[in-house]
């Protein structure tokens, strides 16, 4: 599990809850709760939200909100020692020796690139097909993506309908001054819960869904390129050094330093 999506979120409410407590007690509390608001921006910004997507892609959006807090091990260094172990083998034994070897391998998307390779397709053919995938993966996390943005967009407009709802029923009904406080607070909730569900859950899950597909795409280009460079017979610790470049100079000190280790 993400540590850091399930902290940062009971952190959040926890936080929310503190400072209201702390001023208002427990009255404050039950102050902040009303049912008509809760119904107004949660199902006002849900609605709008789902008319803006296809249901497939709402549904699939909403389900996408898991993914932020699934720890998937995404290591660039070890895709980058698969790739150069594979190198290896294609420089001692061929481009055939890597069918057998693919059979090992998990990842699909590399073990895909392998075949096209052992295939003897052709290289710019190689990189047609694999980039195609990748951009269909990407349109897809940007379909997800999107229907997070857009509750988040929504959120805070249907908190102010919830508002400006709340503000004309106290304006037709001004009799009785000693009300007026009251009502204002409850119109002022929707406001709240509007902010709430675009600053605590929706931009924070955005936020996430875009860290983990930045991640999975350079992972993905970084095995593209070392596809292609097996393909054309590079020598690995040329192909080593190009892949490399993906990572931050940190991650390329840790990376020699576990292929020393591992040498030894």
């Amino acid at each position: 599990m993400d540590i850091a999506s399930l902290a940062g979120m009971l952190l959040g409410i926890a936080m929310f809850l503190v400072g209201v407590f702390s001023s208002g007690g427990v009255a404050g509390l039950k102050n902040m709760f009303d049912f008509a608001s809760l119904i107004i921006t949660f199902g006002g910004s849900i609605a709008g939200t789902l008319a803006s997507n296809k249901l497939p892609d709402f549904i699939s959006g909403i389900k996408g909100i898991t993914l932020t807090f699934k720890d998937e091990v995404q290591d660039p260094a070890a895709v980058i020692k698969n790739i150069i172990d594979l190198s290896n083998t294609a420089r001692k034994e061929g481009l055939l020796a890597l069918e057998e070897a693919a059979n090992g391998i998990e990842d699909e998307f590399l073990k895909k690139g392998i075949m096209l390779v052992v295939d003897g397709t052709d290289p710019e053919l190689v990189r047609g097909i694999m980039e195609t995938d990748l951009v269909c993966i990407e349109q897809r996390h940007k379909k997800t993506i999107a229907v997070w943005e857009k509750w988040a967009e929504l959120g805070p407009a249907w908190g102010m309908i919830g508002t400006l709802i709340g503000l004309i029923l106290m304006l037709q009904d001004m009799q009785d001054a000693s009300s007026i406080g009251p009502k204002m607070a409850v119109a002022l909730v929707t406001t709240l819960y509007g902010s709430l569900i675009a600053n605590w859950l929706c931009n924070p899950t955005a936020s996430k869904l875009k860290v983990n597909n930045d991640t999975e795409m350079m992972m993905k280009e970084i095995t593209v390129e070392g596809i292609l460079s097996i393909q054309a017979g590079e020598n690995p610790r040329v192909i080593e050094e190009k892949l490399k470049s993906f990572l931050a100079p940190s991650a390329r000190n840790e990376s020699a330093e576990d292929r020393v280790g591992g040498e030894e």
